[in-house]
């Protein structure tokens, strides 16, 4: 019998489509890595009996990065990355531990399914997949077919088993596009943000952004929106003057009349035509002409549309309506939420996607209608050839998808019935008049079949006062004439629909990455997300794009980049050479970056203009080890020490507050101390600025803090407040807080592990003795005598933390469950301990020993 491997791109995936093709009848069980599941059973491939194993990733495989000393700022001119700097793909998420997960389970296997989502990414996930597999899987006999690749639009037992039944084959040129993007997109957002990072936060302290980032699809995102800014900014308002008449056709009604001038920039002229008006004492009809027309019903859903309304009615940012959407697909709610068409194909069941929608109360009126009286054909899209519209697959409560995710179902199921709807129809009634030589209008609209509004009212011709039935010659009394003076008014900020609308139509990114690029220009600090969800550059991002429009315009105008994704699309369709598309786009960014860092003075001067320079920011805090002054402290991103007088600037970790450690000084540079801490709930160390930018042992890395110092003598490394090792992560150690007391605590220097203990004392010290059981260092604990815990009233212990029984009920361990056997009742069993996240169910056989903090470092440096 042969094995079949399957998979998908999630493991919720896997497992609907695994319960779909084995009919319910499975057997599941956890991978080795724990995120994946893998389902088994029994059925008939390609004429054969065979046994599947269906399993999944969890989104991409692998993740492109450059090697080595590549990766550091400090070394590398970025210029080398462009062309010198070799790249390799690593795992995308280490801890998963997917290559080896994949290997495991397509050991021994004949054939290979693959259920990647039908995109380009998906195609790209392909072949990750297969590059880790297919080295384990069994060879082949002769010309045999073992790869195939599944298509599918969403996860219905009707398009499963269609994609089942006519398997393909991996598209090996759609993966080679996303390979190219990824490259670009790494060796020109790299080389630009690293030059103007390191340049402009070594001058500037209040920039309040820790990356000042520059992305070929980012970059033109940002440049749209500081460009509807900019024509804020130069609106200036022009005054002009509107000639409104009122007529009466009854006594007591009222008609208001549009003027067919519209308006008028000059007083002068504007009282001239007034004057005119009011010498006629009636108005006359000119004509009267009724036209029906119609409001087409909309075209199918595609993503763009979906977040474009997401945005706009909903008030979803497009990266949460994306994410909303993908959530709903996979639980088999709607169709594949990323597509470009607005076309259904013609064998598509829109009878039966309708039927599932018969029962809600919200439409089922008008879905039962459509059904009895026949649906009328979608309008004819655009097919971009890879999904179909957005469908909803299933019926859904309000009760099962709760909150976002019931508004966007609700959405996209409304637009799907409309799209099968009736045209909205209304009779148009124009009335034209004359009031001495100058004319006037009156519009009135009367819906004659409303169509695919009842189901998206928000689409429905307004209700107006009907016009009064009149024939051409008939006169109507004035009610008044008057001049109304208004003002032009500028622009507002770019929603995001607006933005999406201009990033499709310039080709800025894909339908999948437009979401992202909206994302990372808010969290850059470049944009600022208003009420009506409208983008208000910040300072820092209207300067850069003038910056960039200065020195060079293309980095930030959406030409190149379209140009760019055309070329990526010609590889996808096979019309163009990987390398050679690479190469010349490589080259061309390579030229605009030399002249970008020829000509930085141009944007610098921008810079001086908004920003002010690291002397001139932040507030003294701890003294230099050079020359004894006070260095600044400053709080905006990205947090730092500068020391004027020396100028060197000091990076400090992020995400917490930082003061002055007791004034306490380095041993090694005479630098003062400073503390950092992430809240009383969290870890805190101290640290030495200079230390944590150049580390002074050859076993330590940049951004080590005290707590992982090996220093053999300093009061505060990790030699002398080290306890023992973590209970959690393989290399840390659990170092004594020397800051927290009375709230005494020790925290793991790797992970997030912290461990409370012997609240209330008044000592808290690490002993140069070990445990005789488990060579964790001893604690000396002093104890207030009206607060003592410990038996008979006694203020002082020595002991182990984890093996003393004294110490047993006054330690506690939070972010982490805790595996020391102390814990787990029974005083005699303490020969050892279970080892953390990664322990099998059921535990060792020979629990590892724990090692005492100088064997727990040795482990980790050497």
């Amino acid at each position: 019998m042969r094995t079949v491997l399957m998979v998908a791109e999630k493991p919720s995936l896997a497992q609907s489509i695994a319960k779909i093709l084995s009919r319910g009848n499975m057997s599941s069980r956890k991978g080795l890595n724990g995120a994946c599941s893998v389902h088994e059973y029994t059925g008939s491939f390609i004429g054969q009996s065979a046994h599947f194993k269906m399993t999944s990733v969890c989104g991409h495989v692998m993740t492109l990065d450059f090697i080595g000393k590549y990766n550091s700022w400090d070394k590398v001119d970025p210029a080398e990355l462009f062309s010198k700097a070799p790249t390799e793909k690593k795992e995308a998420n280490p801890k998963l531990t997917m290559v080896k997960f994949l290997q495991v389970e397509g050991r021994g296997c004949d054939c290979i399914v693959l259920w990647l989502d039908c995109d380009k990414e998906g195609e790209n996930i392909c072949f990750e997949v297969l590059d880790a597999v297919l080295p384990v899987m069994n060879k082949p006999r002769g010309t045999e077919r073992t790869i195939y690749r599944a298509k599918f639009s969403s996860i219905t037992d009707t398009d499963i088993c269609n994609a089942m039944n006519h398997l393909g084959e991996p598209n090996r040129n759609e993966a080679l596009s996303v390979d190219a993007r990824q490259e670009l997109d790494l060796r020109i957002g790299c080389a630009f943000t690293r030059f103007q990072t390191k340049y402009f936060q070594g001058k500037y302290g209040n920039l309040d952004s820790s990356l000042i980032s520059f992305g070929p699809c980012q970059t033109p995102t940002l440049g749209f929106c500081v460009e509807r800014h900019d024509k804020i900014q130069s609106f200036k308002p022009e005054t002009y003057w509107v000639l409104q008449a009122k007529v009466n056709p009854e006594k007591e009604s009222s008609l208001t009349l549009d003027w067919d001038r519209v308006r008028v920039f000059d007083r002068e002229v504007a009282q001239m035509f007034l004057n005119i008006t009011k010498l006629a004492k009636e108005a006359k009809v000119e004509s009267v002409s009724k036209k029906e027309k119609v409001k087409q019903r909309p075209l199918a859903l595609n993503t763009v549309e979906m977040l474009r309304v997401a945005s706009a009615a909903l008030g979803m940012g497009p990266q949460h309506a994306m994410q909303i959407a993908e959530r709903l697909y996979t639980q088999g709610y709607i169709s594949y939420p990323r597509t470009e068409t607005t076309h259904y194909p013609e064998n598509f069941d829109l009878k039966g996607c309708l039927r599932q929608q018969a029962n809600n109360p919200y439409w089922a009126e008008t879905v039962k209608s459509l059904l009895s009286e026949g649906i009328n054909r979608p309008r004819k899209g655009h097919d971009a050839g890879d999904h179909p519209p957005i469908t909803p697959m299933r019926a859904a409560t309000e009760a099962e998808l709760g909150g976002d995710g019931w508004r966007l179902y609700e959405y996209i199921t409304r637009h799907f019935i409309a799209t099968v709807s009736a045209d909205c129809k209304y009779l148009q009634t124009t009335i034209s008049f004359s009031i001495g030589p100058e004319r006037f209008t009156c519009v009135g609209k009367v819906v004659t079949s409303p169509g695919f509004t009842e189901i998206m009212p928000w689409h429905s011709i307004p209700l107006e006062e009907s016009l009064p039935h009149c024939e051409k010659g008939d006169l109507f009394p004035i009610g008044e004439i008057k001049l109304l003076e208004k003002q032009t008014s500028p622009p507002d900020y770019l929603t995001e629909a607006e933005l999406i609308t201009l990033m499709e139509k310039h080709g800025i990114g894909t339908d999948a990455s437009i979401p992202v690029h909206i994302n990372n220009i808010c969290q850059r600090n470049y944009v600022t997300v208003e009420s009506g969800r409208r983008l208000k550059p910040t300072n820092l991002g209207i300067v850069l794009v003038h910056g960039y429009y200065k020195i060079d315009a293309e980095l930030v105008l959406p030409t190149i980049r379209s140009a760019v994704e055309k070329q990526l699309n010609l590889i996808a369709l096979g019309k163009a050479n990987y390398h050679q598309v690479l190469e010349h786009t490589l080259d061309i960014f390579k030229r605009k970056f030399h002249y970008f860092v020829d000509s930085i003075a141009g944007m610098d001067e921008l810079m001086e203009v908004s920003f002010s320079p690291l002397a001139a920011t932040g507030k003294p805090l701890s003294r230099c080890g050079k020359c004894h002054r006070f260095m600044k402290y400053i709080q905006a991103k990205p947090s730092r020490l500068h020391c004027s007088h020396c100028d060197d600037t000091y990076s400090l970790p992020q995400n917490g507050t930082i003061k002055l450690y007791k004034e306490l000084r380095c041993p090694l540079d005479d630098f003062e101390l400073v503390l950092w801490s992430s809240g009383s709930r969290g870890k805190s160390y101290p640290l030495c600025p200079y230390c944590y930018n150049h580390p002074p042992f050859r076993d330590m890395k940049k951004g080590m803090g005290c707590n992982e110092c090996t220093h053999p003598t300093c009061q505060h490394s990790l030699s002398m407040l080290g306890i023992g090792q973590c209970v959690e992560c393989e290399n840390g150690v659990l170092v004594l807080d020397p800051t927290s007391g009375p709230k005494w605590k020790m925290a793991c220097n790797k992970c997030n592990v912290i461990v409370h203990f012997f609240e209330n004392a008044h000592k808290v010290r690490v002993s140069a003795e070990t445990c005789d059981l488990c060579e964790a260092a001893l604690v000396d604990v002093d104890f207030n005598k009206a607060k003592s815990p410990l038996p008979g009233d006694e203020t002082q212990h020595s002991g182990c933390v984890f093996c003393d029984p004294v110490f047993q009920d006054l330690v506690e361990l939070k972010h982490a469950a805790m595996r020391h056997p102390m814990h787990r009742g029974g005083q005699g069993k303490r020969q050892g301990r279970g080892r953390g996240k990664g322990r099998r169910p059921g535990g060792r056989l020979n629990p590892k020993k724990p090692k005492d903090k100088m064997a727990a470092l040795a482990a980790y440096f050497v």
